[in-house]
């Protein structure tokens, strides 16, 4: 598996920040102007309404994560 550097807190600029401390976001601190539009796209497909629950979402999430090698 690819290894991505992700910035630490203090060196993302405060305007890209998001309430989320999850480092699969936060590797969006390198190119950190993409780091709000993806939080905003990944609480929209995790949280929005749907015909998929949230936990049928997250076991998708998951099975690709598996499949993918990936340990998050």
């Amino acid at each position: 598996m690819a290894y991505v550097k992700y910035l630490r807190d203090g060196e993302i600029p405060a305007d890209d920040q998001v309430d989320d401390r999850d480092n699969i976001l936060r590797i969006h601190g390198v190119h950190s102007a993409v780091m709000r539009p993806h939080f905003t796209l990944y609480r929209v497909l995790m949280h929005g309404p749907g015909p998929l629950t949230r936990v049928q979402r997250e076991l998708i999430a998951v099975a690709v994560s598996v499949r993918n090698g990936c340990h998050y």
